[in-house]
């Protein structure tokens, strides 16, 4: 693995601890992504983070597999040579035991342009048996 794999050190979600340490991918997110079938994210914060992290790591089999079927796409495609810039989550709430909703701003650079751009998403999940499930997001637009 590279000095640059982002597999190796800190999580790409952002995620600290109380100590406000960054912790590594295979102690966060890379639990999830890393093994689907037996560890479900335990809360919809924690799917967000991986949601991104699987982003970063261009893994469309994991986010299609935590989309909630009736609304998940054919399939995802990523734009070459993407840089994701960062996560942050503005708020996180849970709105009864089956849904939550997560909001954020993730950033990014294109290749292709060199801009930066920044995604602000009020998510929904819902949560069907152990398994937590993106359902959909309404993006916030910036005040004019």
């Amino acid at each position: 693995m590279s000095a640059n794999d982002p597999t190796t050190g800190p999580c790409p979600c952002g995620r600290t601890d109380r100590r406000d340490k960054p912790i590594a991918y295979a102690m966060c997110c890379g639990r999830y992504l890393d093994d689907f079938d037996n560890t479900p994210a335990p809360d919809a914060e924690s799917l967000m983070r991986s949601r991104y992290t699987a982003f970063v790591l261009e893994r469309g089999a994991y986010l299609l597999a935590t989309w909630d079927p009736a609304r998940r796409p054919a399939a995802i495609e990523f734009e070459p040579g993407v840089k994701w810039l960062g996560l942050d989550i503005r708020s996180r709430s849970v709105l009864d035991a089956e849904h939550a909703e997560v909001e954020f701003v993730a950033r990014q650079r294109s290749a292709a342009t060199g801009a930066a751009t920044r995604l602000h998403e009020r998510s929904r999940f819902v949560r069907e048996g152990e398994r937590w499930y993106y359902l959909d997001g309404d993006l916030q637009l910036p005040l004019a």
